[in-house]
């Protein structure tokens, strides 16, 4: 007789979430909990990506022990993203004072893959940091991908969705008012990356919680904080 596979089970809503090696341990974080929310799996690396995909679909606060459990099962950095299976992507970018110091963070995510991407520069603006969080997350891909881009910026949301940017760049970079759009540069780098991918673009209110918008905004911060900050050569 072939021995039984033993399970794990990966708590996200109990006591104390986590990843439990019996249902003994596992049933104490759960028994009496409103609204538990558990799994039994029968690998670490199921139940890990299980967990990662409640954090990203979360619209509460969630744990940091489940933040820091999901992380230290990350894949290494130079693991591919792209065979077919939905991308999913949470980007972030400001400076401060706007225009000032700035920086962009990106968080990528496909299974049980998870990469980070951040950079500071020297000056820049807030939008065009949201727009070249989006253009690295997307140059980050290997192949025709089709992805879903959560970003806190009505700017570049709009601009797509709204389809201001075919307006402008079909008058020759120019708006409605006549005046000349900017950033055109990042415009020019990001059309043609949304025709290589299939992008559905999704607006999430910034510092509100959303787990993974709330860490591309530390990838921020850390960034404009390095000692070495790139130039913004776009940035006029």
């Amino acid at each position: 007789m072939m021995a039984k596979s033993k399970k794990i089970y990966a708590v996200f809503q109990g006591h104390q979430p986590g990843l439990y090696l019996s249902w003994e341990e596992a049933s104490n974080q759960v028994k009496g909990f409103h609204g538990a929310k558990y799994k039994s799996f029968f690998s670490q690396e199921e139940a890990i990506g299980w967990l990662r995909q409640c954090v990203i679909s979360a619209t509460e606060p969630v744990s940091e022990q489940l933040i820091t459990l999901i992380k230290s099962t990350d894949l290494p950095e130079d693991d591919s993203m792209g065979t077919g299976q939905r991308i999913i992507i949470h980007t972030d970018g400001g400076a401060s004072p706007n225009p000032g110091v700035g920086g962009y963070g990106v968080v990528l995510q496909q299974g049980r893959l998870r990469k980070e991407l951040s950079a500071g520069y020297e000056l820049t603006t807030n939008n065009r940091m949201e727009m070249m969080a989006v253009i690295v997350a997307l140059e980050a891909l290997k192949e025709p991908s089709t992805v879903v881009l959560h970003t806190d910026s009505k700017y570049v949301v709009d601009s797509i969705s709204k389809r201001w940017v075919y307006g402008w760049m079909k008058r020759g970079w120019k708006k409605s008012d006549g005046k000349m759009a900017v950033n055109v540069d990042l415009w020019q780098r990001l059309l043609p990356l949304l025709k290589t991918h299939k992008v559905e673009f999704k607006w999430v209110k910034g510092h509100a919680g959303n787990t993974e918008n709330e860490r591309c905004d530390t990838l921020v911060n850390e960034a404009k904080n390095l000692k070495t900050l790139l130039k913004d050569t776009g940035y006029k």
